[in-house]
């Protein structure tokens, strides 16, 4: 079956089963066009609550499905491939935060939604790298421990001196990849370009952009500017969406191997699949589910 030909019964499917398709911007370009909604996590999260449908399928990773199920507890929330994990959302433990709290007075635990539910569960507000910076300067408590990433974790923290902030050892494998000789020689193989970051990169990587931020923020950034040229320091999934808004710009890549193997696990084929079959299926707990929903509810809360 040609993409063509995937894509409407995709379609087809989709309207019999009072179905809707989001996607995240990592995955292929292909899964995206067969989208109602492509973003990042924040636009996503958000958007979830606002869906009126039986079924939402969620073409991303398997934290991004538990996240709109969480959000969505009465639908059915499917994922193309339930093997699509993020090794970043496994990088804290229950543990762990349950050590900090009987550390630190006056703590909140922060929580990137790039993580497991049962992190969610744990903690007291939930962020994206495009509002981290907004809500944890609207939160009372002076000790902040960030989960699961220790780089957005500097990024914010850098910007809030007044806050005391615990960091975490989690990274995204891709981001973290990035360094600083990286940039140096896109830099300078590309001397007109400005160069945008995703604030999951290392300090050493921030510190040489042109512009530090969300997938949707860089993608508005990249739009908005009179610019021509750019290098991408996230995720190439991204370069459809820029490439569909800007026709009349140019982008390199800032270094090798910026691909999510997990995000690429998220096919048309599997796509069809999941809108045949109504499987894999996300099921939590109702008590996860509403123990995870609290600190995402206050996220989007504060983030207006």
């Amino acid at each position: 079956m040609t993409t063509e030909q995937m894509a409407s019964e995709i379609e087809k499917l989709k309207k019999e089963k009072n179905a809707v398709i989001m996607a995240h911007y990592y995955v292929y370009d292909e899964v995206q066009d067969a989208a109602d909604f492509v973003g990042d996590s924040f636009f996503l999260s958000r958007k979830a609550t606002e869906i009126d449908a039986d079924i939402i399928v969620l073409c991303g990773v398997r934290f991004m499905g538990e996240s709109a199920k969480v959000l969505n507890p009465d639908k059915k929330v499917l994922i193309p491939e339930y093997a699509a994990d993020c090794p970043m959302a496994h990088m804290a433990t229950v543990e762990s935060v349950a050590a900090m709290r009987e550390q630190y007075d006056d703590l909140a635990v922060v929580c990137y939604v790039n993580s497991t539910a049962e992190l969610k569960a744990v903690s007291d507000v939930c962020v994206t790298s495009a509002n981290a910076l907004k809500i944890v300067s609207r939160l009372p408590q002076k000790n902040i421990f960030f989960i699961p990433d220790q780089n957005l974790a500097h990024f914010i923290a850098d910007q809030l001196p007044e806050k005391n902030f615990i960091f975490n050892d989690g990274y995204c494998h891709v981001h973290h990849a990035l360094t600083r000789e990286d940039m140096l020689k896109a830099k300078a193989e590309h001397p007109n370009a400005l160069l945008c970051v995703h604030p999951e990169c290392k300090p050493e990587v921030t510190a040489e952009a042109d512009y530090i931020g969300s997938t949707a923020g860089i993608i508005n950034y990249v739009t908005e500017s009179d610019a021509k040229e750019f290098l991408i320091g996230t995720e190439l999934g991204v370069l459809h969406e820029l490439h569909k808004r800007n026709p009349d710009k140019t982008f390199y890549p800032a270094a090798e191997m910026q691909i999510c193997p997990n995000m690429k696990k998220i096919t048309m084929e599997k796509l069809l699949a999941t809108l045949k079959e109504e499987q894999p299926e996300i099921i939590l707990s109702d008590d996860l589910m509403e123990n995870a929903k609290a600190p995402m509810m206050r996220m989007l809360e504060l983030a207006k």
